[in-house]
C-alpha cells in the first residue's frame, strides 16, 4: 500500500469544550502513539482527511504524517480507528499508530467476493458472507486494502475457507485455516419456509399450558369440597334429648 501525504497540527484546545470548536473551525482532533514516542494530542484538516478516505477502498490507510514544528520532518503511520457520527457519518475523531518501514505490523483487512457464484447463478443459490475481515501480518509497503476472493466457481454447499485464500507475495494470513470466509447456502423451499415460520411461532405449547392451568384449576374443587366434609366431620354430635 501506498502511503499518502497529510498534514498535521499540534493540539490547542482541551477536551472539555475544545472537540466542539475544534471541529466548528473545519479540524478534527487526533492522536497519534507508538513509536518511540509518547502519545500526541494533534488536529488535522477534516476535508483532507475525508479526501483521503473517500479514495481509498478502506479505512485501512497509511499516511506520511507531518506534524507542525515537530522534531521529525515525517512521521508513517497506519490510521488505527476512525470514529463517525453515528447519524451523518461525519469523522469525528481519528487514531494513528505510528509504524516503521522494516517492521511487519498484524491488520484487520476486509474482504470482498468477486464474481457471481456458479451455485446462486444456476442454481438459485444464496451467497454467504460468513467472515468480513481477515488478520494479516506484512511489512507496510505489501499491506493490502482489501483481499479480493473470486466465488465465481462456487456450487451449492461448497465453501472457501481462510486456507483457500490466495494473498499477494509478502503477505501472511493468520487464524485458523478451517474457517469459512464465503459460502453457498441452497435456496430454502416453500416447505422449509413454512415449517421455520411454524417452529417462530409455538401457538401449540401456548394451547397445553393453558389447558393445564385449567385443569389445575378444576383438580382443585374437590379438595375443597374434601375440605369441607373434614370440617363437617368434626363438628360435635347432638344431645340426645
Amino acid at each position: 500500500m501506498k502511503s499518502v501525504p497529510l498534514n498535521a497540527f499540534p493540539r490547542t484546545l482541551g477536551r472539555r469544550g475544545g472537540s466542539k470548536k475544534l471541529r466548528s473551525s473545519g479540524r478534527i482532533p487526533a492522536v497519534i502513539y507508538g513509536g518511540q514516542s509518547k502519545p500526541q494530542s494533534l488536529e488535522v484538516d477534516r476535508k483532507s482527511l475525508e479526501d483521503i478516505i473517500h479514495h481509498s477502498a478502506s479505512e485501512n490507510l497509511l499516511v506520511d504524517l507531518s506534524v507542525e514544528k515537530d522534531s521529525k520532518p515525517k512521521r508513517l503511520a497506519l490510521v488505527k480507528e476512525i470514529q463517525h457520527y453515528a447519524l451523518t457519518g461525519a469523522v469525528l475523531h481519528v487514531d494513528f499508530q505510528e509504524i516503521s518501514e522494516t517492521e511487519t505490523i498484524t491488520v484487520l483487512i476486509p474482504v470482498e467476493s468477486v464474481g457471481e457464484a456458479a451455485g446462486v447463478k444456476n442454481g438459485g443459490g444464496i451467497l454467504e458472507h460468513v467472515l468480513h475481515k481477515i488478520r494479516v501480518r506484512c511489512l507496510p509497503k505489501n499491506l493490502p486494502e482489501v483481499i479480493s476472493v473470486d466465488v465465481s466457481a462456487l456450487e451449492i454447499g461448497k465453501t472457501i475457507h481462510i486456507g483457500d485464500i490466495v494473498v499477494p507475495a509478502g503477505v501472511e494470513i493468520l487464524g485458523d485455516k478451517h474457517i469459512t470466509v464465503l459460502a453457498v447456502k441452497a435456496p430454502v423451499t416453500e416447505a422449509e419456509e413454512t415449517a421455520a415460520d411454524a417452529a417462530a411461532t409455538p401457538t401449540g405449547e401456548v394451547e397445553m399450558i393453558k389447558e393445564k392451568k385449567e385443569d389445575g384449576t378444576a383438580a382443585k374443587a374437590p379438595a375443597g369440597d374434601k375440605g369441607a366434609a373434614k370440617a363437617d366431620d368434626k363438628k360435635p354430635a347432638e344431645k340426645k334429648k
